[in-house]
This record gives structure tokens, sequence and C-alpha cells, in this order.
């Protein structure tokens, strides 16, 4: 099962967040309908700067705590190794899930295309 680690922001950078999940879009949905269930509403997280895929538990579960560790100048590393703007990655999170999501082109039946020789 895919897990992902995660660190999340508010507008001022001020406060880094890290976490684990297993589905990064939902984590991010419960962020954006519970505001205020870490912070106040002034320090409301809402950009997702990193995030790492990994696909078994356990290692996932060994990175999230080695991260969990990192101080405020060893996560800002980190960030800026994978985003140096700081950009929110969650709209790019989005649009690759409505690419993928999208239903498959049924091909056109046989006897509409011309055939090559003619």
């Amino acid at each position: 099962m895919r897990n992902f680690i995660y660190i999340i922001t508010d507008r001022n950078r001020n406060n880094l967040h890290v976490g684990l999940c297993q589905d990064l879009l939902k984590t991010l949905d419960f962020y954006a309908e519970m505001p205020t269930l870490f912070f106040d509403s002034s320090k409301h997280l809402n950009r997702l700067v990193y995030f790492e895929e990994i696909i078994n538990d356990d290692m996932a579960m060994d990175r999230f705590k080695y991260v969990s560790t990192f101080t405020r100048p060893q996560k800002e590393k980190l960030i800026r190794s994978a985003n140096a703007d700081w950009t929110d990655l969650t709209k790019g999170l989005k649009l690759e899930q409505q690419l993928y999501s999208r239903p498959a082109i049924r091909p056109l039946n046989n006897r509409l295309r011309k055939p090559l020789n003619a």
C-alpha cells in the first residue's frame, strides 16, 4: 500500500507540520475542512510544500519518525531540495488525479476507418 510523508505549512511559512497518510488528497481535504484543528485561524495549514511516496508501511513509518525529528532548518533544506520556490503542490496533485481518472476514449469503429492501401 502507498504511504505519503508530507510537510504542510501556512501562508507565511511559520509552521511546518510533518504527517503520514495513505491518501494524500483526502488528507489535504481534511485540512481544508478543519482549518483550526491544529492551530488558530491565522496559522491555517493549507500549503503542501513537500511529500514523498513510500510503498512499504514499515519504511514509511521509519521515515516519518526520522523526518519528524528534524529541526526547522533541516526541514527547510529538505523542502528546498524538491521545491525551491515553496509552491503549493496541491494544485498539481489534483490536476494529476483528474488526468488519470478520466474515462478512456473508445477507439473508432473499424468500419468507419479508411483502409490504408486505398
